[in-house]
């Protein structure tokens, strides 16, 4: 069993940073890749960002590609996420999530395990 919390979410003006952290209990995170996704109202969940299970590898969605960068930290058990140049299209509840895989899957049905979300939300 694992438990997820999200955290570091708040309202900010487009242009801000904020950095989410996602701490696991229960169980260390091992050799599972995480995942963080993102939902707007009125969306589908959409996929943000991957990092493999040894951290050495990281994917990110097209659209925040070059602004946001997920890192973890195992010994801490703790997965983060680093969002720089928000836009208010990043605005969404953020949730992060641990996978079935060692490697890095863009697939919501390869995850087992989510937190309970951070709402995130940007002001033109």
């Amino acid at each position: 069993q694992v438990q997820l919390v999200e955290s570091g979410g708040g309202s900010v003006q487009a242009g801000d940073s904020l950095r989410l952290s996602c701490a696991a209990s229960g169980r260390t995170l091992g050799f599972a890749s995480m995942g963080w996704f993102r939902q707007a109202p009125g969306k589908e969940r959409e996929f943000v960002s991957g990092i493999d299970w040894r951290g050495a590898a990281t994917i990110y969605g097209n659209s925040v590609k070059g602004r946001f960068t997920t890192s973890r930290d195992n010994a801490k058990n703790t997965v983060y996420l680093q969002m720089s140049a928000l836009k208010y299209e990043d605005t969404g509840v953020y949730y992060c999530a641990r996978s079935t895989q060692v490697s890095i899957t863009t697939e919501e049905g390869d995850y087992d395990y989510w937190g309970q979300g951070t709402q995130v939300t940007v002001s033109s």
